[in-house]
């Protein structure tokens, strides 16, 4: 009976070890609640870190993107622009609110929003006089999306950005830190996250009126009153004293587990890259991508093979790989809702989802595991039992 190899996943969680210095003073100062030192130092610690005015944490990013919106006004009726390759909680909020999502194809140099697709669907509801209140910007698997050309063209209608960079936590474009160039941006904390607080989100803006707008919202709206009084909705979206700590001690190492991501970035494309019809992600000149997880792309003509046919070979030997977001426009619970492609030759979108996989991208997983991985791909694209291998 054939051993069972260990499971090899995706982007698990990856703990300091610091972390229960800052939950024993949870504990310690009896502050178990989504109140306290870890919470008010968590805040201006990311602030600090990504160099922004104010920050507020919440429990997820999808709720941080919902505060977002709720600051912008968005209510029924209203639509939202939003990037059509990323996870559905990039668009949820858009629909919590009432309002109805437009969705913009990506390009093919970032994977992320299409500039010309914006510039296209802004000025068609220009000309429908129905403007967008807010567009939503993914930052993909740590790659930051074309900001310049994009902030630009949102200016030029006045419609405010807001980055979705809860994958983009460490990158940076230009020099700015991720997430810190539209009106408000949010960073997620899942447990799959380049740093975790094992589920948890964080609002960022230099607008401080707006954060102490969205810290009151998200502590149910109460009034400033010697009794529970609320005159608007607020809602339960406070980080607990106890996370907080977990965050702390994990954004202490951040700059570590993007340094990790990075090199096993490398260490993939250097074995695997040469391979025909076999395509990495690359990194827009001057940004820095955190690299969050290695996506790649097969062009099944030039490998003669599929994504699909090498995921379920991976998934046989307990290697977790997944394919890359399904659009939004393709999605059931959008069906029908406005899309914008990149232009009237390519949805590059549905092609980047046709093609792309991502690979098993912790900080945490050793030389000896990623070995197994290359050499597992190596041995499924030369349709062979075995070769020389590689030793990392």
């Amino acid at each position: 009976m054939s051993k069972i190899k260990e499971k090899i996943y995706l982007s698990p969680p990856h703990m300091s070890g610091n972390e229960q210095k800052y939950i024993q003073d949870a504990f310690d100062t009896n502050w178990i609640a989504p109140l306290g030192r870890n919470v008010d130092q968590f805040e201006k610690e990311v602030a600090s870190f990504v160099g922004v005015s104010d920050a507020v944490a919440v429990s997820s990013g999808t709720a941080a993107i919902h505060l977002a919106l709720r600051l912008l006004d968005v209510g029924p009726g209203d639509t939202v622009f939003c990037s059509t390759l990323t996870f559905i909680a990039s668009a949820n909020p858009i629909l919590y609110l009432g309002a109805n999502p437009v969705f913009i194809d990506s390009e093919p140099d970032t994977w992320n929003m299409s500039p010309q697709a914006l510039e296209r669907a802004l000025k068609d509801a220009k000309a429908e006089g129905a403007l967008p209140k807010a567009v939503i910007v993914v930052h993909l698997y740590g790659q930051s999306a074309k900001m310049d050309e994009i902030l630009a063209i949102c200016n030029k209608y006045c419609v405010p950005v807001i980055e979705d960079a809860a994958e983009s936590l460490g990158s940076s474009y230009k020099g700015k830190a991720s997430g810190t160039m539209g009106a408000f941006g949010i960073y997620s904390f899942n447990g799959n996250k380049i740093i975790t607080t094992s589920g948890g989100g964080m609002l960022v803006s230099n607008n401080r009126v707006a954060i102490s707008k969205a810290r009151f919202l998200a502590a149910q709206a109460k009034d400033n009153a010697p009794h529970y009084q609320h005159s608007e909705i607020g809602f339960n979206y406070r980080m607990s004293n106890i996370l907080a700590g977990i965050g702390r001690a994990q954004l202490e190492v951040l700059e570590d587990r993007v340094r990790a991501r990075r090199l096993v970035f490398n260490q993939y494309k250097f074995y695997l890259s040469g391979f025909p019809g076999v395509k990495f992600m690359e990194e827009l000149e001057n940004t820095k991508s955190n690299r969050w997880l290695t996506a790649l792309l097969i062009d099944e003509k030039e490998a003669g093979f599929s994504s699909q046919a090498l995921l379920e070979f991976l998934s046989a030997e307990n290697i977790e790989a997944r394919h890359v977001w399904k659009p939004l426009h393709l999605q059931p619970l959008f069906n029908g809702a406005p899309y914008y492609s990149h232009n009237e030759e390519e949805n590059v979108a549905e092609e980047l989802f046709s093609k792309g996989i991502c690979l098993p991208s912790g900080s945490g997983m050793t030389r000896g595991q990623q070995g197994r991985i290359i050499n597992t791909i190596l041995n499924f694209c030369i349709k062979k039992d075995h070769h020389t291998g590689v030793n990392l």
